[in-house]
């Protein structure tokens, strides 16, 4: 894994041993970006699922004000740290051991430009995040979404006022970008 593009690119990310973690692969991640480009310089990002901190982390890289990275497994936290420290990366970022379906339930004080979203491979829970995002206070108006889910898991087109503008088959992977009707 490395960081794509941006102040930290070709550096690549640390090296792991963690089962329960598929990180994001170059082809998707550039994707990603090359779709948000416009919308990452300046956002105040959340990455939900961080597992490794690989898409937060390419966020700050491209020019993010500050990233929020929401995890409560000890290994991925662990691994986002060593992440950040082997980059050198002390400002901006907030790491927080926390169950992402409390986070957006208890946050309403953060709001967020760029959420970043990427569930475990082994749990189907996308449509299950984006009506949890929806019903929550944790974003601006002029939000975007990325999530990814595994292709035959079900993901609707529109989650209250968050309204799916693209979707990109990745193999098993799916990436659907969400934006806010206004």
């Amino acid at each position: 894994m490395r960081v794509i593009s941006g102040k930290f690119k070709g550096r690549n990310l640390v090296t792991f041993t963690a089962d329960h973690i598929r990180p994001t692969t170059d082809r998707v991640k550039e994707s990603l970006f090359n779709i948000i480009q416009s919308e990452v310089e300046n956002a105040v990002v959340l990455d939900l699922f961080s597992g490794t901190g690989n898409l937060g982390i390419e966020a700050l890289s491209r020019g993010a004000q500050k990233v929020t990275f929401v995890e409560n497994n000890k290994k991925s936290l662990k691994i986002v740290r060593e992440n950040l420290k082997s980059l050198n990366i002390k400002e901006n970022v907030e790491i927080l051991d926390e169950d992402v379906f409390e986070f957006m339930n208890s946050a309403p004080q953060l709001v967020f430009d760029l959420i970043l979203i990427d569930p475990p491979f082994t749990e189907i829970w996308g449509d299950k995040i984006m009506t949890a995002l929806a019903r929550s206070a944790i974003f601006t108006d002029n939000v975007t979404v990325a999530i990814e889910t595994g292709t035959k898991e079900p993901i609707g087109k529109k989650y209250g006022a968050l309204k799916c503008v693209t979707q990109r088959v990745f193999g098993d992977k799916t990436l659907s970008i969400f934006r806010r009707e206004n």
